[in-house]
């Protein structure tokens, strides 16, 4: 479905967003990838066909957004899954009972329910810790530790791990060092080129950037794994369909202007919300007052479209601020050209609600869109005109 001659090509990433991965169709000429809806293949002869025989194997909308996705981050393959955690899932089935998993301690509530209710069912233990600091990071690892998990910015805390530092650690240890780059995109950030060996993300969000189709995926330049991940990507089945896929593709030829929108509204709302009387403390990278703020210049190519805060009168004052929004609609997931606002307590993390990692139950999610700022700063200011 691609030109690796000249998709491959190192082109700006405004540029790769929009010719990353696909051609015009051989067959009529169409600009757009078509959608390839069909589950089987004629074949020339018993075993001879023109590189693909049933669509749980390859489809051609899938080859051309795992190409696409290979390219904008920087990889030499990349591998499409039904969402999110069906990507995460399937990458911890290369490991084994007895394995060891050493993970950040912010994690999107559904992969903490996935390691600690599914995953460690079958014999693989997770150990979680402040990943901020890479110190801590390595002394968790043990004898039988296989991989190291990261979100970077994590969710919904917004803390950061010095990738190229912890990519170090994993080298010396002789173990794999994972990514979770679905709050940065590969607009902002592109840990491969920071010697991380996986990254995932949920194209669910920014990739699709639409709220309209769940996806997910997974790219590394390592040969042995991608063959290994190919064998487990066909074997289990948890992949997307052709119009998911489609539609995701169609998403990422906006992904860079709408990243730049997401950014510079995510830091106007952040600005307002420093100088409001109501707010207790607002979480952000691109303000100066973020424990990562350095960190998040020189890893990040921008700050990111969420931003997190608490009120100074906590769950009561929040619960009331998120009812009251017109423009925010109060949703569950982010990414998506409109802006949400949700409390992750109740909501995306409540699987971990009852545990260690709960998140504070006053604390309010933004994931900013790209309407005009100056609309979602009077929103807000309604909404929290008497808290």
């Amino acid at each position: 479905m691609s030109n690796p001659s000249v998709s491959r090509k190192r082109l700006h990433f405004e540029t790769l967003s929009v010719h990353a991965g696909v051609e015009p169709d051989p067959a009529t000429g169409s600009v757009m990838t078509p959608i390839y809806q069909t589950s089987t293949y004629a074949q020339d002869d018993v075993g001879q066909h023109k590189g693909y025989e049933y669509s749980r194997t390859d489809n051609p909308t899938r080859t051309a957004l795992q190409e696409a996705m290979a390219i904008l981050e920087g990889g030499r393959y990349a591998l499409a899954f039904s969402s999110g955690m069906a990507a995460i899932d399937t990458l911890l089935r290369l490991f084994e009972p007895g394995d060891h998993v050493v993970s950040g301690d912010d994690v999107y509530g559904g992969t903490f329910r996935l390691f600690e209710e599914v995953i460690a069912a079958y014999g693989i233990r997770f150990s979680y810790v402040d990943a901020t600091d890479v110190n801590q990071i390595s002394s968790a690892i043990r004898r039988n530790t296989k991989l190291i998990w990261l979100e970077t910015p994590t969710n919904p805390m917004l803390r950061l791990t010095d990738l190229k530092a912890t990519a170090e650690i994993a080298r010396q240890a002789g173990i794999l060092l994972a990514v979770d780059n679905t709050f940065a995109s590969p607009a902002l950030q592109q840990p491969l080129s920071l010697d991380v060996n996986i990254v995932i993300h949920s194209t669910t969000k920014y990739i699709g950037g639409h709220s309209d189709v769940v996806g997910g995926v997974i790219v590394l330049d390592d040969t042995e794994i991608y063959g290994r991940l190919k064998f487990l990507q066909n074997a289990i089945g948890a992949i997307p369909g052709p119009q998911d896929c489609f539609l995701t593709l169609r998403g990422i030829k906006t992904l860079a202007i709408r990243m730049e929108a997401h950014c510079r509204n995510a830091s106007q709302i952040a600005l307002f919300l420093t100088d409001h009387p109501s707010v207790d403390y607002v979480i952000f990278p691109g303000l100066d007052s973020h424990p990562q703020y350095d960190l998040a210049k020189r890893q990040m190519a921008g700050p990111g479209g969420i931003v997190s805060f608490r009120l100074q009168k906590g769950e009561a004052a929040a619960r009331n601020v998120v009812q009251k929004t017109k423009l925010f609609t109060l949703a569950e997931s982010l990414g998506g050209v409109e802006s949400l606002i949700e409390l992750p307590h109740p909501m995306t993390h409540a699987s971990i609600a009852h545990s260690q990692f709960a998140i504070d139950p006053g604390l309010i999610r933004l994931s900013i869109g790209i309407e005009n700022a100056q609309d979602l700063v009077d929103d807000l200011a309604q909404a929290m005109a008497k808290t």
